[in-house]
């Protein structure tokens, strides 16, 4: 297709969607969504005439009641204004302040139902003003207590939990209003109320609901069960009539369920894919991404344990912000916009939904997902004209089990922007009959936004699952690598059995024309000549007092500046023997027995998410220090600090800290260093055979799924080769005789002004322009990256800094050893620099001394 021609086909399809959307908009305007059911079952809805505006028809999948009112301004089943759900509970919350007045309603706690009022509750307390706001869960959480419970007898999922954070918040003497959409029977309002008033009696109660459709034999039972508990109980809502029921309608009911269930909406269609749908026509699925909301750290997510008036203005203040980032993230051509809630997390979307609404000059609608098992038929007389099935998610108390969005295909959106919690944040989720997946089989954008799950009490809030983690525990030696268990945790998965090995030449040519990355694969080891070991130890043997100097001035910076007992995490693999060096000084001069990681960074791809989330399960993020062995140009610095700002959005974690410890910091690029020399750290001679045995860390999609650890290999095979051992006990053996020079050194540091400028990298820039590279990562400036040149990539040169001594010794003959020239330069930063080559193929020489163009 040409670009013309793929352009035509974009709008054509958004056309198409905009007017699937005014077709279903103009439907609901010119046929009552309930004519369907009226006519078949019998149903007769009599009130006011506000009532067939408010309320469609559907039939319910539930042997205990036939019908469902469906509610067209609440935001649950149908997609809606966000102005006008939002408007129709402050509206109600008004009425209730009215009534109370000023001094009342100042008193009162709001109490809203699960799920599907969870929002509606909200946003009368919002009406009511400064009241306080509890919904009911049917969602456990460990370690909170239980304030009360009650049933919905008619419900599909009974049970009703009340955990307010605070006990006190239910038991204040102020009046208590309970918020529902529907106020049928008034059975679960009696059984709130009796429940409640037996722990905490009040002298009133107000009851809010949408619509009251009880029938003439109810009405009196919510007077009579006041005078029986003797307290008053007023009754707000926005319409009342009368829900007339033939007989046997329960049996009719589930007769039409069977007659008309068909399988769930899957390929996407122009009415929305029904029983009486046309044929689908077939399109691509859409594209999901995550959006991050920067939600504020320990703001609660919702009512579930209480929220406040103090939480109400935190909220108010951080939605512009919020919808913004949702603005940005949203297709610049999307006309029409679904921000679609998670059951009881309704509130939050809903206040996302009315801020974007509010902000962009795209058609906003607003609705949920639910427990709710209801018919689905495509005619416009009927409420609920297309069901999407998924899987739970949210690891529910009562087992697995299907849950739906209603009325998202076929409604004409551009872009859906899902919003979950971050329990719900789970592998069911991302699935491929999870949620996003399926909602990209009908939407061309589904753009995802977790909000941080709050618990109360939870030393490390925000992000604080309510499930057990799905984690593993860190890989330990001698089962993998050749460390003590003591000495580090990998939070890694064991790759050994895969073969992920290619040809140094073959990977340089894949990196270089953008077909692999380099950490899909993995180079062969690099198998020491003798020549080369024995320079390794020669250099061990000069550099091993060194090394203890900067380990103990390193570590005693940390102490000092970051934490009194920080949690080292290594930058696996370069970092991990630096970390345990630094672990070994701490417990030397300190007595302090640290915890100690090794985790992945990739660049171009970030850190391990899922490492930064178990170490936020098991550690305070504020004291996780991050460990590297040196510096180069500064890209690992610049990508951690980057992937630590995007966790932060994904998952709403606060508190991890970008900047890296290091050894030797030579391109002055971070504050906490042990030097800025940039000296021959022996550790980067060899690669795993100093490394514990264990590979570069490896990102694949076929091998790590989006809920696993990177991978490594652990060369079980080389263990007779294997110097890691002996590299950390000779540099630990000279700490005894670095004490004093540590003292010193450390003490100069923490005077000095240390803070990064970067020299490194405007290096690197003008080498790259200079040597006709333009390519800032084929440039590996300093001794320790230019080792890895040699031993990992396709080197083209090495620069060395005229006058350079032993520090070279290695590099020189491995130069020698791969026929690379090596080219003596005045005033280079580093001690050297080494040149991957450019534009590499097989056959490319770059004899000239120049970049080969090809």
């Amino acid at each position: 297709m040409t670009e013309s021609a793929h352009a035509e086909g974009n709008a054509e399809e958004r056309a198409d969607r905009a007017a699937a959307g005014e077709r279903a908009d103009r439907a609901a305007a010119g046929v009552w969504s309930g004519s369907w059911v009226a006519e078949r079952l019998g149903v007769e809805l009599a009130g006011d005439e506000a009532l067939p505006a408010l309320l469609g028809l559907a039939l319910r999948r539930n042997p205990k009641r036939a019908h469902l009112l469906v509610s067209n301004v609440l935001g649950k089943h149908v997609p809606q204004s966000p102005s006008v759900v939002y408007g129709h509970g402050v509206a109600l919350g008004c009425r209730v302040r009215d009534l109370l007045g000023a001094e009342e309603a100042a008193r009162a706690v709001v109490l809203g139902y699960a799920e599907t009022a969870t929002g509606l509750g909200h946003c009368v307390a919002d009406g009511l003003g400064p009241a306080a706001y509890l919904h009911s869960t049917r969602r456990p959480v460990a370690g909170v207590a239980r304030a009360g419970g009650f049933e919905e007898s008619h419900s599909h999922a009974t049970s009703h939990l009340l955990l307010p954070r605070d006990p006190e918040l239910l038991a204040g003497d102020g009046p208590l209003v309970l918020v529902d959409d529907e106020f049928s029977t008034g059975n679960t309002v009696l059984n709130t109320v009796r429940a409640l008033h037996e722990r905490y009696p009040r002298e009133r109660y107000v009851v809010v609901a949408l619509v009251d459709t009880r029938s003439p034999a109810d009405t009196g039972r919510l007077e009579e069960f006041a005078r029986e508990i003797g307290a008053r109980v007023d009754l707000v809502t926005a319409a009342s009539g009368t829900v007339r029921l033939p007989p046997g309608v329960l049996e009719k009911g589930q007769e039409l369920v069977a007659r008309h269930e068909a399988p769930p909406v899957e390929p996407p269609t122009e009415h929305g894919g029904g029983p009486s749908a046309p044929p689908a026509r077939p399109g691509p699925s859409g594209s999901v991404a995550r959006v991050g909301l920067r939600w504020p750290d320990g703001l609660p997510d919702g009512g579930r344990h209480g929220f406040t008036t103090a939480h109400r203005e935190r909220l108010e203040a951080a939605l512009p912000g919020m919808a913004a980032r949702i603005a940005e993230a949203l297709p610049a051509d999307a006309r029409r916009v679904l921000v679609l809630g998670f059951e009881e997390l309704m509130y939050a979307p809903l206040r996302l939904a009315h801020a974007l609404e509010e902000t962009t000059g795209a058609e906003v609608r607003y609705s949920t997902t639910t427990r709710s098992p209801v018919l689905a038929v495509d005619d416009p007389g009927y409420a609920i004209r297309t069901r999407l099935v998924f899987p739970a998610h949210d690891d529910p108390a009562d087992g697995p089990g299907e849950r739906y969005a209603y009325n998202v295909a076929g409604a004409g959106f551009d872009a859906v922007v899902a919003v979950v919690d971050s329990a719900a944040d789970t592998p069911a989720l991302h699935a491929p009959d999870g949620l996003p997946a399926r909602l990209a089989a009908h939407v061309p954008h589904v753009l995802l936004a977790v909000v941080p799950s709050y618990v109360p009490g939870a030393t490390r809030a925000p992000y604080a699952p309510e499930r057990p983690s799905m984690l593993p525990e860190p890989l330990r030696g001698p089962a993998f690598s050749s460390y003590a268990p003591d000495e580090v945790g990998w939070l890694l998965q064991d790759l050994s059995d895969v073969t992920l090995e290619a040809p140094t030449e073959e990977r340089e040519e894949a990196i270089q024309r953008g077909g692999a990355h380099y950490a899909e694969s993995l180079p062969l080891e690099y198998q020491p000549s003798e020549q080369y070991q024995q320079l390794f130890h020669a250099a061990l043997g000069t550099s091993a007092a060194r090394l203890a100097r900067a380990v103990g001035a390193v570590t005693e910076v940390v102490l000092t500046e970051r934490s009194p007992r920080p949690v080292l995490v290594s930058l696996a693999r370069a970092g991990t023997p630096v970390g345990i060096l630094m672990r070994r000084w701490a417990h030397f001069r300190h007595g302090l027995d640290l915890p100690h990681y090794a985790v992945s960074i990739v660049r171009g791809r970030g850190i391990d998410a899922n490492a930064l989330r178990w170490l936020a399960e098991h550690h305070d993020p504020a004291d996780v220090v991050f460990v590297d062995g040196w510096t180069g140009k500064g890209a690992i610095t610049r990508e951690l600090a980057a992937a630590l700002r995007d966790f932060e959005d994904t998952d709403g974690v606060t508190g991890f800290d970008p900047e890296i410890a290091v050894l030797a910091d030579p391109g002055s690029c971070v504050r906490t260093y042990g030097t800025r020399d940039d000296f021959l750290i022996p550790s980067a001679c060899l690669n795993s055979t100093v490394s514990g045995l264990i590979s570069r860390t490896v990102l694949r999609a076929d091998l790590v799924g989006p809920h696993d650890f990177h991978g490594a290999k652990f060369y079980r095979e080389l263990a007779g080769a294997d110097l890691s051992p002996a590299f950390l006990d000779a540099v630990s053996a000279r700490f005894p005789d670095a004490t004093d020079a540590v003292d010193a050194q450390a003490k100069e540091l923490l005077s000095a002004d240390r803070a990064p400028t970067w020299e490194g990298w405007a290096a690197v820039e003008r080498i790259s322009e200079e040597y006709g590279i333009h390519d800032v990562n084929l440039v590996k400036p300093g001794v320790g990256e230019t080792t890895r040149v040699m031993l990992r990539r396709v080197p083209w040169k090495v620069l060395a800094r005229a006058g350079a001594g032993a520090d070279l010794d290695h590099v020189r003959l491995l130069a020698e050893q791969r026929g690379v020239p090596v080219e003596e330069v005045d005033d280079l930063p580093y001690t050297c620099v080494g040149l991957i080559h450019p534009r590499y193929t097989r056959g490319a020489t770059g004899a000239d001394g120049r970049a080969v163009a090809l």
